[in-house]
């Protein structure tokens, strides 16, 4: 554990702040929590009782209890004594740049002020800051208490001090930070994502593929192996003994040929309505509830032999 970082304030307690909160809190941390919505409070304590059991599953830190959550009604109060704020409030920027003005006028001068925005520019959040040095990207990955992925940047204010610090108490909690390098709409992991769908919304509109069945392609093929490992590593693997040399040398002009032939889809309320349809006949007979249930199950398996092996990523 980072020994610099004993209190954190999670600021906005929704589905992503409540993840955070439990994640925290499994780490040994003690958590200061505000929400203005009305019975915030209740939700959020059931929605980290019921992460707990599987945080269990993954091995709480000497110290971790749900004792350590307080709820405070004012903003000012959560994030008075906090080592580090985590901020997962509405994805408007006017609304971040307000809320981190409050926010770093409460905060301890020594506190780092991270948002969880999934593509929101920093430069924007801090504009309002006196102390807009220490104000830094962490957006996770959903659910933050389940996946290790989380994104640091920085905005034009933003320190290299505090980038770093950031990195170190993501890292020292058992989170996998990447350095979003430069700022950019949707930051990295989002854009890649928003790529697939791209093509994926183009192959149904286009009548290529039913919604099932691009699933199907995806869960049943590569994205088995990108549980695994990332892109370019897959990429190195397919080459055999030439690695990924050997395929850019033969696939090369193929795969750009490919890109050049991506489809750009307009999200018409037909289109829209389409993926709406094709989505519930797949789903079936089975609730979200239970199909959530099972994936999560599946995923913290997955992570768990992931980390115990010496190979992977």
């Amino acid at each position: 554990m980072d020994s610099t970082v004993k209190r954190v304030a999670v600021v906005a307690t929704g589905v992503i702040g409540a993840s955070w909160a439990a994640y925290f809190l499994a780490r040994g941390l003690d958590v200061d929590a505000t929400d203005p919505s009305p019975g915030a409070e209740e939700r959020l304590r059931e929605a980290v009782a019921a992460h707990w059991p599987t945080l269990e599953r993954q091995g709480l830190a000497p110290g971790a209890s749900l004792s350590r959550l307080a709820f405070h009604a004012r903003l000012e109060d959560a994030v008075a004594t906090a080592d580090f704020v985590q901020e997962s409030g509405p994805e408007r920027a006017d609304f971040k740049a307000d809320l981190f003005r409050q926010i770093d006028a409460a905060a301890p001068a020594h506190a780092i002020l991270a948002s969880s925005s999934s593509g929101l520019s920093v430069t924007a959040m801090q504009a309002l800051c006196a102390r807009p040095g220490r104000v830094v990207l962490g957006h996770p990955f959903n659910p933050p208490h389940m996946i290790p992925l989380v994104e640091v940047g920085g905005g034009e204010k933003t320190t290299p001090e505090a980038i770093a610090r950031a990195m170190a108490f993501y890292t020292a909690i058992g989170k996998r930070p990447i350095h979003v390098r430069r700022e950019i709409k949707g930051h990295i992991a989002n854009r890649l994502q928003a790529a697939l769908w791209r093509e994926a919304f183009h192959l149904v509109n286009e009548g290529v593929a039913t919604v099932a069945d691009i699933d199907t392609a995806i869960a049943q093929g590569p994205g088995l192996r990108w549980a695994l490992m990332g892109p370019f590593m897959n990429l190195h693997l397919s080459g055999g003994a030439g690695g990924v040399a050997h395929v850019l040398a033969h696939l090369g002009g193929p795969i750009e040929s490919w890109w050049q032939d991506l489809g750009t889809p307009a999200m018409t309320e037909a289109l829209k309505q389409q993926v709406v349809q094709g989505v519930a006949e797949e789903l079936g007979e089975r609730s979200t509830e239970d199909l959530a249930r099972t994936r999560d199950a599946l995923l913290l398996d997955l992570i768990r032999a992931k980390q115990s092996s010496a190979h992977l990523d």
